[in-house]
């Protein structure tokens, strides 16, 4: 049987109480967002792996440059001009360099990544007030606010993956009302978002494969969906001074692209194995299925979200891809809802002529839904905003607070990686690592262990170091130390 086209059901004015419900839903959960960003900031537990990345390259481009981030450059051994376009294909970032116009500094990320990701709730209660009807979109909007994809986003920086819950949305949104240009324009932007984008197309491509009077569309979207992905990885990020096989993730299915195709041609069975291994990979699946109560896996709009979570699931290294951690289900998280309320729909619309509670179990699964997401938060970060320890500065905190007070504005500074987006905004921060880097001024922590040193002993002993090289202790507490140097180090170094 041919899959028909998604109904255009008729356009009408939400009523001003559903407004007023959506915009609570809305904006409760961005300052929910930011809040807890800005608290992990100012608690000094925002690190500069990722936030002072990102904030060094959205500062460049507002000064009309290309995302220079220093910090990145260095401790990766690409140099002090890296850009972050060499490292992943992000250039809607650019998008949000006039907020540095206002406010220059990572505040301004992570309050723009709140926004964005509460915004997502906006076109997915649209998709379900059309499907479902009004308590439904109710539900699954404040149940999306809830989920955990987006609160382990917000936990940890900030990401690019901001973008891809309200695109993604946008993208579903516009197709259901049949918005054929502006389906486009969501497609075209999320390609903007990072370089595996281009699987989230192609796979949206297949599923238009299966409607009438979308496959040409479909086609298209998968061509150039994969297209764009293999060019991005392979021919811009090389351009911009990246390596094409920088975060490759599957040796242990080959070396490259043709050794992953001998394997799966030659051992099917190993790749399938990959899947679960390790099996942390089969309890975020089934975690990312639980927000829908498993009703996604009943709409082929799931297949959509398969390319993206097939390239997570199947690598052998980076565990950080497949654990329910981190900002990468921020990327599918709204497919996944989207598909549930698809999938309920259908299950509605073919029980409807033979049972007269069909619409009832809508409700009830939506309701379900909420109480998944509501459940889930004891168990997530957001709980910390009720923890009153979370507004407190304990000594460590103040003693870090004093440790960046004491570097001066305008000086390049090698600093611990938590204390990093402290001082990003009037400093240039270097990641305080393995390699000394001699900058004029060190914020260093020998209290305990920080990324990337392998014991508190090797952070120790390169305090030593810089002392026996020229540098002088400008401040020490609680296991902090700031160092300047006092004269030209005996051993130069970058940048």
């Amino acid at each position: 049987m041919r899959e028909p086209a998604p109904a255009r059901a008729p356009v009408t004015a939400a009523p001003w109480r559903d407004r007023v419900i959506l915009a609570a839903i809305t904006v409760t959960a961005a300052a929910l967002y930011a809040t807890h960003s800005l608290t992990r900031l100012a608690d000094f537990r925002a690190s500069s792996y990722d936030l002072v990345i990102f904030d060094q390259a959205v500062r460049s481009y507002s000064r009309g440059d290309l995302p220079i981030a220093v910090v990145k450059g260095v401790h990766n051994g690409f140099g002090p001009a890296f850009s972050t376009l060499g490292d992943h294909w992000s250039p809607i970032l650019a998008v949000l360099a006039p907020l540095y116009w206002l406010f220059d500094g990572p505040r301004t990320l992570l309050v723009a990544q709140a926004v964005l990701l509460a915004a997502a709730a906006v076109p997915l209660w649209a998709l379900t007030r059309r499907l479902l009807g009004r308590a439904e979109a109710h539900c699954v909007a404040a149940a999306y606010a809830l989920s955990w994809p987006v609160v382990e986003t917000i936990a940890f920086d900030f990401h690019e993956a901001a973008f891809a819950p309200l695109l993604t949305a946008v993208l579903l949104e516009r197709w259901q009302a049949g918005r054929r240009v502006h389906v486009v324009l969501a497609a075209l932007a999320l390609l903007l978002v990072k370089e595996d984008m281009g699987l989230l197309v192609a796979g949206f491509g297949v599923v238009l494969l299966t409607r009438r009077g979308w496959r040409a569309m479909g086609g298209g979207f998968v061509a150039g969906g994969l297209a764009h992905t293999w060019l991005a990885s392979q021919v811009l990020i090389p351009l911009f001074g990246g390596r094409a096989d920088y975060y490759w993730a599957y040796g242990a299915l080959g070396a490259d692209f043709g050794g992953v195709a001998r394997t799966a041609l030659s051992d099917p069975g190993a790749v399938l194995a990959q899947l679960w291994s390790p099996p942390v990979k089969l309890m975020t699946l089934a975690l990312l299925l639980g927000l829908t109560l498993g009703a996604a896996l009943l709409s082929p709009l799931m297949i959509m979200a398969v390319p993206l979570l097939a390239e997570r699931m199947l690598a052998s290294s980076f565990p950080n891809w497949w654990e329910p951690h981190f900002h990468y289900n921020a990327f599918v998280v709204v497919v996944v809802f989207a598909a549930g309320v698809d999938g309920v729909r259908r299950m509605r619309d073919r029980r409807a002529g033979d049972d007269p509670r069909a619409g009832r179990a809508t409700k009830v699964w939506a309701a379900g839904v909420l109480a998944f997401g509501l459940v889930s938060v004891p168990y997530n970060s957001l709980a910390q905003l009720a923890d009153p320890v979370t507004y407190q500065h304990d000594a460590r905190q103040r003693a870090a607070a004093g440790a960046v007070a004491v570097v001066p504005g305008g000086v390049q500074v090698e600093v611990a990686n938590r204390l990093g987006p402290a001082l990003s905004g009037r400093t240039t921060v270097l990641l305080w690592d393995r390699t000394p880097r001699w900058a004029p001024w060190v914020v260093a922590d020998v209290g305990e262990l920080t990324f990337p040193f392998q014991s508190l002993e090797e952070q120790r002993e390169r305090v030593r170091l810089l002392e026996s090289r020229g540098y002088r202790k400008a401040y020490e507490r609680d296991g902090y130390v700031v160092l300047r140097a006092t004269s030209a180090p005996t051993t130069p170094g970058p940048p």
